[in-house]
């Protein structure tokens, strides 16, 4: 399907690609439960029965709590129909409903073209069935601000979606926001479709010098050329490579009892969702939507937060999907905020590099983690565990259980502590200091996978191994088995690997170390 819209005299489309499966699934994962009122949203869905029989204990995630009044942007003179910039007007309804001590935001149906939104506290943002946010793709509407990502601080532009130090913030609704991606993210040629492509370069930009990468402006292309310094670019320089410095979708830095619940997020420029140093967060009923070739699409990625429930959402992701960190190396250790306290369920993935992740940027630590009732359908690794040395940081405590996967393109369970470098095992091991990365505690039982290209992959450092992994009731078929290394304590109990060519491994119960 094609949306045609007007946008700075210009005529531009919005390529909506969402695959058939994705439509069948928004079908079946639809909410069932019911909340309590914000102003005509729900306030979250039930999660009681989440918090039954928890390894740990754990506290219950605070809602927001918002007055019940509202504003239509309309009444602030938004317009409708993608010719007119809304930024202003949306900007206004969200400052009347917060002079009178909060409310809801109602974007209604329509398509609604707009700059970024700013919400603040006892806010609720909330778009109506067939109301479609488009975000600008005038570069101007982006101020650059100095903010972390990729667990670094630098400057990156302005969030279309954004918070920071917030209280009782909530994105209700079964609207659909759309990031408008394309006009910041490089593409890579062989990772997507000829057509594609050719739509891509058609719209101008330029090409690296091979000519299988493209940018979207100059300055995109060369801020590629500058990443080794990006943490230390002064403002005129991230200034003429703002495009590069492209923003994660929505940034919820600092906020307090946090509410995501019902819309669709698509196309964002960079990460989708990105919680960071938050607490008491609620994400429910979401789709994120993104191409598969998007780069750096992630569709959620929890940074240093506390006290999460994350359940009942659908990802479609062209990076991994649902993701744990906690900042990176000697920053990240130095802010030292773990993530810890979250619960995942009835979650279905249907691609990215990882269907549930942790890593890499963990330096703050990642813990008391449980995952359960989740589905990984064509994604690259199912449960993906990576870090790798000058990280440091801890990752214990992870309980995760009744995973249904199939048609894995790598690894079905994967730990992998030499992340990013190539020759793995030719560098001499160092000496364990702060920058060693630290995985211990981490049960999986009831997984099933059918089609992965290995089972399972463990992969330790020899001066830090992994340490008390189990695996219970384990059934993976495919092309190869199982891999350790640098690992102790793997307890195994009931898991069958069923792998052509190597035979099958039936272990009954067994503990293993491996060097």
């Amino acid at each position: 399907m094609k949306l045609q819209a007007i946008v700075g005299g210009h005529r531009r489309s919005v390529m909506l690609r969402l695959h058939k499966s994705i439509f069948t699934a928004l079908f079946v994962i639809a909410a069932t439960t019911s909340g309590v009122e914000i102003s005509g949203a729900r306030s979250g869905t039930d999660s009681s029965s989440l918090y039954r029989n928890l390894p740990f204990p754990m506290a219950r995630v605070q809602t927001p709590s918002i007055p019940n009044r509202s504003v239509n942007i309309t009444e602030f003179g938004a317009i409708s129909g993608g010719a007119v910039s809304n930024t202003k007007m949306i900007a206004a309804a969200i400052d009347a409903v917060v002079k009178k001590g909060g409310g809801t935001v109602i974007i209604p149906e329509g398509l609604w073209l707009t700059g970024p939104i700013v919400l603040k506290s006892k806010v609720n943002l909330h778009a109506e069935k067939g109301g479609l946010v488009l975000f600008t793709n005038d570069y101007d509407e982006y101020p650059l601000v100095k903010t972390w990502f990729e667990g670094e601080f630098m400057w990156r532009a302005t969030s279309p979606i954004c918070a920071e130090k917030a209280e009782d913030v909530a994105i209700t609704g079964e609207g659909t926001f759309d990031g408008n991606g394309e006009y910041w993210r490089p593409a890579n040629k062989y990772s997507m479709p000829e057509a594609r492509w050719k739509e891509l370069t058609a719209k101008g930009g330029r090409l690296s010098e091979n000519g299988t990468r493209w940018f979207p402006t100059e300055g995109a292309l060369k801020g590629s050329r500058m990443t080794a310094k990006r943490g230390s670019l002064t403002e005129p320089e991230a200034q003429e490579i703002k495009v590069f410095l492209r923003p994660v979708m929505v940034a919820l830095v600092s906020c307090k009892r946090v509410l995501i619940d019902g819309p669709i997020f698509q196309n964002p420029p960079a990460w989708t969702l990105h919680p960071l140093m938050s607490e008491d967060i609620t994400i429910a009923n979401v789709k994120v939507l993104n191409d598969e070739w998007a780069a750096n699409a992630d569709a959620l990625d929890l940074e240093s937060c506390r006290n999460v429930v994350i359940h009942d959402c659908l990802f479609h992701a062209g990076d991994d999907a649902i993701t744990m960190k906690s900042g990176r190396d000697e920053e990240g250790r130095k802010r030292g905020i773990p993530t810890e306290n979250v619960i995942v369920s009835n979650c279905v993935v249907y691609s990215g590099h990882g269907g549930f992740v942790v890593g890499s940027e963990m330096s703050g630590g990642v813990r008391r983690i449980v995952v359960t009732h989740c589905t990984f359908i064509g994604t690259d690794n199912g449960l993906r565990f990576k870090s790798t040395r000058g990280r440091g940081g801890v990752v214990e405590d992870i309980h995760i259980s009744d995973i249904n996967m199939i048609n894995i393109r790598q690894d079905a369970i994967l730990f992998d502590l030499y992340y990013m470098i190539r020759d793995k095992r030719g560098i001499a091991a160092p000496s364990v200091n702060e920058g060693t990365p630290q995985f211990r505690n981490i049960h999986m039982k009831n997984i099933v996978c059918e089609g992965a290209k290995r089972a399972v992959l463990l992969q330790g450092l020899p001066e830090m191994t992994l340490k008390n992994i189990s695996l219970e009731n384990v059934t993976i078929e495919a092309e190869t088995g199982l891999f350790c290394t640098d690992a102790e304590s793997i307890r195994m109990k009931n898991v069958h690997i069923k792998a052509p060519g190597q035979g099958s491994a039936d272990i009954a119960e067994e503990t293993r170390n491996c060097r």
